[in-house]
């Protein structure tokens, strides 16, 4: 039950940073679309998106942190199985709870500190520095709730591998 739930907020954040890539997307071609119009056109209709750049940037870290623990439970991330692949199998599952021990411990620390951040941006009433001032907050809260679902994640698959005796997660490309 946990695991269909936590799997569930996994996947969503996968969504939403798919989303995000999207809007990106769309932001971007719609500037490209602003900028050829100018250009056929002249000056008279030269227009800009204000503060697309600021906004595709603050997609491209919502994409990134809430497509982490989504890809790491689907087996997505960058692994170096040159080392493990020649390790005795027993070995092989010692190394990747170590592994898994140090990343959980690393994201939970990586968690506590920017949700201070954007406790501390709330709190002073940081602003973005681009034509659209926008709470920095804002854009912070996906990079909270992905390392957050991170250290679920890890720490998941940690108690999992623990149980099982063995590495739960397939690389992707071996599925």
């Amino acid at each position: 039950m946990i695991r269909r739930c936590l799997d569930t907020l996994y996947l969503a954040g996968g969504i939403c940073a798919a989303g995000a890539i999207l809007a990106i997307c769309l932001l971007v071609s719609a500037q490209v679309g602003l900028n050829i119009l100018a250009r056929l056109g002249g000056p008279g209709l030269s227009f800009t998106i204000p503060s697309y750049a600021d906004f595709s940037g603050f997609f491209l870290a919502t994409a990134s942190f809430l497509a982490l623990p989504y890809a790491l439970r689907q087996g997505a991330h960058i692994r170096v199985n040159l080392v493990i692949s020649r390790l005795p199998q027993r070995l092989a599952w010692a190394f990747e709870i170590a592994v898994l021990m140090i990343a959980t411990g690393i994201a939970a620390y990586a968690s506590y500190f920017v949700i201070s951040l954007t406790q501390e941006s709330l709190r002073y009433g940081d602003m973005s520095t681009g034509i659209v001032a926008v709470p920095l907050w804002i854009p912070q809260l996906a990079m909270d709730a992905g390392l957050v679902l991170l250290t679920l994640a890890l720490a998941q698959t940690l108690v999992e591998s623990l149980a099982a005796g063995r590495p739960v997660i397939v690389d992707g490309d071996e599925a």
